[in-house]
């Protein structure tokens, strides 16, 4: 029996629009730890200095994947932790998995897809993403980026992530391609990004940084000026081939765009952006609105949770993060349920997925909705039809494909093809 959203994230309960749930395949999980040699110490260098030490950059990354269970086999539980309220130190927790980890791999050549979390994040609290995908085939690679503290990291400490967070993307890429073999399909990549991890992601995928971006006299060394366009390591923080992007509350935007409109345009795989309108951390207008509107040489998708705010990509809050507002800030949306969130986030990003990694076109339906309103959707249900049954979507209801009746409001989701 599949386990219930009460106990795992990565199963949505039985609101949840019609593609979120879990897949057909069992999960495994295991981790590794990658070398990126010989990169520069930018969190232990002065602003002002010249001189910036290189260091052998640790990156754990861990991976989920589609795998035989034995029966009775045990599922991991997650650990991590997140800093907290400053004086305080940070506060562990944990959370509760479907996967089993070391168990055998099934199958071959799945699409890869690479996942970055949030600055000061880290793999654990996005489980509902990384399991339920794995669940559906993917091999799901999130990577461990260490950033510095923020509340008490110097202005140039606090901005190296802005280098590092493509770098690493780039890295993992390139180091997975090359070790996980038949497992995957190398040529069927997408990047997921959260916050910080969606400006790495976005940047990753395609974007060319600004010369004159906001980051670029922040990073110590100058080396931020390596990676912008006409830069001697612009093409070291690119991933090629990528088939699918998605970004969620993106980074990058505010106050000023760190690719700026030229930088957006060099976008060209499909993409998928995910934000509320009022963020208070990453600005809805200059964020995902700025980038869908700029992005136009890639056919794209955004959808606005309206009112939410910038936590819309963590699990529900665990346990040991409900004792305080600023622990539980870190997961939950003062608004929206957050397992509302996952469900709808899910049902989208299989849609996507589905669409642009294996070339589903019937998937399209549920991203091409017939009215962008998520509230002005309507379904003239047959009489005897299930109160919980999911609308068939064009051209029998105006109400979203996969979405139960009176559950999609507060949403509105716009789509822009690419420029001919």
């Amino acid at each position: 029996m599949t386990p219930s959203f009460a106990q795992v994230p990565s199963s949505p309960g039985v609101d949840a629009p019609e593609l979120a749930g879990i897949g057909k395949n069992g999960v495994g999980f295991r981790s590794i730890n990658l070398i990126h040699k010989n990169q520069p110490d930018l969190e232990n260098v002065g602003l002002q200095s010249e001189a910036v030490n290189q260091i052998d950059r640790q990156l754990r990354v861990d991976i989920w994947y589609p795998a035989n269970i034995r029966k009775r086999a045990k599922a991991v539980t997650y650990t991590g932790s997140l800093w907290g309220e400053p004086p305080l130190p940070s506060v562990s927790f944990s959370q509760k998995g479907i996967a089993v980890e070391g168990a055998d791999p099934a199958g071959s050549r799945h699409p890869l897809v690479i996942v970055s979390h949030g600055y000061s994040n880290n793999p654990a609290v996005m489980t509902w993403l990384t399991e339920n995908l794995a669940s559906k085939g993917y091999v799901v690679a999130a990577i461990h980026h260490r950033d510095p503290n923020p509340y008490i990291a110097s202005p140039s400490k606090r901005a190296a992530p802005n280098f590092y967070r493509p770098k690493d993307i780039a890295f993992v890429a390139s180091e997975l391609r090359a070790r996980l073999g038949s497992q995957i399909d190398p040529a069927n990549v997408a990047l997921i990004g959260y916050s910080q991890g969606g400006y790495g992601v976005i940047t990753a995928g395609g974007a060319t940084l600004d010369p004159e971006g906001p980051n670029m006299a922040l990073v110590a060394g100058g080396m931020m000026k390596n990676l912008a366009r006409g830069g001697i390591g612009a093409g070291d923080i690119k991933v090629p081939g990528v088939k699918a992007i998605i970004a969620l509350a993106p980074g990058g935007g505010f106050p000023k765009s760190a690719w700026g409109a030229a930088g957006l345009a060099a976008i060209s795989s499909p993409l998928l952006l995910i934000q509320g309108d009022q963020d208070p951390v990453v600005d809805y207008k200059t964020g995902a609105l700025a980038i869908f509107n700029s992005a136009t040489n890639a056919d794209r998708n955004l959808l606005t949770y309206r009112q939410a705010g910038h936590s819309i990509a963590l699990n529900p809050a665990p346990a040991e993060m409900r004792s305080s507002v600023w622990d539980i800030d870190w997961f939950e949306d003062p608004i929206w349920r957050q397992d509302r969130i996952i469900g709808i986030n899910l049902h989208f990003i299989t849609a996507f997925l589905a669409v642009h990694l294996r070339d589903e076109i019937a998937m399209r339906d549920y991203l091409d909705v017939p009215v962008a309103d998520s509230d002005l959707g309507e379904w003239n249900a047959p009489v005897g039809t299930p109160w919980g049954a999911y609308s068939p979507g064009a051209p029998d209801a105006t109400l979203w494909k996969g979405f139960q009746r009176r559950h999609a409001r507060g949403m509105e989701l716009r789509h822009a093809p690419r420029a001919k």
